[in-house]
C-alpha cells in the first residue's frame, strides 16, 4: 500500500522546500501520493494540489485581515477532508499561523504530524512551544542550535540542515560571477541589497545610497550593484536614484526563471553534493542576487534570507534594518516583546553566536555610519580574511543531505 502524505505550503520558499522533499520521499516509495496545498514546483513532483499556494500567501498584518475569509474556508476545507480521510502522514512546511492550528487539529485524530522550518522562537515568542508540543509529533529544523531547544522541551526533532548549503557552492567564483555580470575583474564592487519588499526599498533604499554617495567621495571608481526581485521594485528604486544619484550604479534584474532551491539539477540522493557544483556554473538560471553577491567584494543588506546567502557566498556585509513606527508598534504588540531575545538580529550572527559582521538598525543605520562599516569590509583584508573563515565554517556547519534527511524521518513518523 503507498504513503499518503498530507501536505500544506504556502509561500515559494516552502513549494521549493516541499519539492525537494517529495522528491526524497519518492525515493523511499515509489508509490506515495503527496497531496494538499502547494505551488508549481511541488506539482512537478506529482503533489495534487487542492488548492494553490497562492491561497495562503499574504502580505503583512493589513493583507492578512483582508484575506481572513478565505484564508478560513481553505482552512476548514483541507481540515474537513484529511479528518474525513486520514493520511499515513501530515507535513506542514512553514506557514507556521496555518499548520500548527491544523497539525494540532489533526494529531489530536491520530495524524502523526511533521513540521519543517522551527518558527524563531529562539528570537520571538518563546512561548509557542507550548502550542509546538501539542501539535508537532516530529520537527524538522534548518539550524543546528534549534535541535538543542526542541530536545529540552521534549519536542522530537531532527536537524536536517538548510537547503541553501547544498546549492550555493563553498568555493564562490568571483571571476566567473563578473564575468557573467560584466564587470571588470579587478574593479571593486559594493552589492547594495535594501530588500524585496516594497516598504524595505522605502526605508532602506535612502539610507543605501546616501551611503554609496559617501563611498564614492572615497574611491570615485567604486562599482556598485543593485539587484532587484521584479520590474515593480525596480521602478521604486530607480525613484530613489532620482533623488539620490549614484554613479557606476547598476540595477541587476533576474535573467533567467528557476527560482533559488530550483537552481541545481534533481539528482539521486548519494548524488546531492554535486548539486552546489551545478548551481556555480549555472549563472543565467540563479537569482540575481546570488549572482551579485558572488561578483561582490562585500554586501550591504536588509536583514532576513540575504544575510545567510551572503554568508554563504563568504562575502563580508553590513546587516542593516529599519521599521516605521507603526510596524515597530505591530511586532511589539503581536510578540509582546520589544526585541528579540538574542542579541542578533542577523542570521550569520545568530549561528556564530556573535557580531561576527556590524548589524545598523534603527537610528543606527545612519549613511555615515553604514558607509564607514561597508568601506572597512570593503578594504580591510586582514578582517575580510576571518570572516571567510567564520562563513565557511558555518556554511560547513549546515550542508547536510536534506531531502534524505527530511524524507527519513517523515517516513519513520507515517502511521
Amino acid at each position: 500500500m503507498s504513503l499518503r502524505v498530507g501536505m500544506v505550503a504556502g509561500e515559494p520558499s516552502g513549494d521549493l522546500l516541499a519539492a525537494r522533499i517529495i522528491r526524497g520521499i519518492n525515493r523511499h516509495d515509489t508509490q506515495s501520493h503527496c497531496q494538499g496545498i502547494g505551488g508549481p514546483a511541488m506539482t512537478k513532483q506529482g503533489f495534487e494540489a487542492w488548492a494553490p499556494m497562492d491561497a495562503l500567501t499574504v502580505f503583512g498584518y493589513v493583507d492578512a485581515l483582508k484575506r481572513m475569509p478565505s484564508l478560513l474556508r481553505t482552512y476548514f476545507n483541507v481540515k474537513k477532508r484529511w479528518l474525513s480521510d486520514k493520511p499515513d502522514v501530515f507535513v506542514g512546511i512553514d506557514a507556521p499561523d496555518f499548520n500548527l492550528r491544523l497539525e494540532h487539529q489533526l494529531k489530536q485524530a491520530g495524524v502523526p504530524t511533521v513540521h519543517f522550518v522551527g518558527p524563531s522562537i529562539w528570537a520571538w515568542r518563546y512561548e509557542r512551544i507550548h502550542k509546538i508540543r501539542e501539535a508537532v509529533s516530529h520537527m524538522l529544523v534548518l539550524f543546528p542550535f534549534e535541535e538543542e531547544i526542541y530536545q529540552k522541551e521534549g519536542v522530537p526533532v531532527t536537524y536536517v540542515g538548510h537547503p541553501l548549503a547544498e546549492i550555493i557552492p563553498m568555493q564562490p567564483d568571483k571571476v566567473a560571477a563578473r564575468r557573467h555580470l560584466d564587470v571588470d575583474a579587478g574593479a571593486r564592487v559594493l552589492a547594495l541589497m535594501p530588500g524585496s519588499r516594497a516598504s524595505e526599498i522605502k526605508l532602506l533604499g535612502p539610507l543605501f545610497l546616501q551611503a554609496a554617495q559617501i563611498l564614492l567621495k572615497q574611491d570615485p571608481a567604486l562599482q556598485v550593484l543593485v539587484p532587484m526581485v521584479n520590474a515593480e521594485r525596480r521602478k521604486e528604486f530607480q525613484a530613489l536614484l532620482q533623488q539620490y544619484p549614484v554613479p557606476n550604479c547598476r540595477i541587476v534584474e533576474q535573467a533567467g526563471d528557476k527560482p533559488p532551491l530550483a537552481v541545481a539539477a534533481s539528482v539521486q540522493s548519494d548524488e546531492f553534493q554535486k548539486e552546489s557544483a551545478a548551481a556555480s556554473t549555472d549563472f543565467t538560471g540563479r537569482p540575481a542576487a546570488w549572482n551579485v553577491m558572488e561578483a561582490a567584494d562585500a554586501v550591504l543588506v536588509a536583514s532576513g534570507t540575504a544575510t545567510l546567502e551572503a554568508a554563504l557566498f563568504k562575502r563580508p556585509m553590513v546587516i542593516s534594518y529599519v521599521l516605521s513606527p507603526m510596524m515597530k508598534r505591530m511586532m511589539e504588540w503581536k510578540s509582546g516583546q520589544a526585541r528579540p531575545y538574542v542579541p542578533w538580529v542577523g542570521l550569520p550572527n545568530v549561528l556564530a553566536r556573535d557580531f561576527v559582521v556590524p548589524e545598523l538598525l534603527q537610528d543606527d543605520a545612519t549613511p555615515q555610519a553604514l558607509a564607514e562599516a561597508s568601506w572597512k569590509a570593503l578594504t580591510d583584508a586582514s578582517y575580510t580574511e576571518q570572516i571567510v573563515e567564520r562563513f565557511a565554517q558555518i556554511h560547513e556547519s549546515l550542508w547536510r543531505n536534506t531531502p534524505e534527511l527530511a524524507a527519513r524521518a517523515i517516513v519513520q513518523q507515517a502511521r
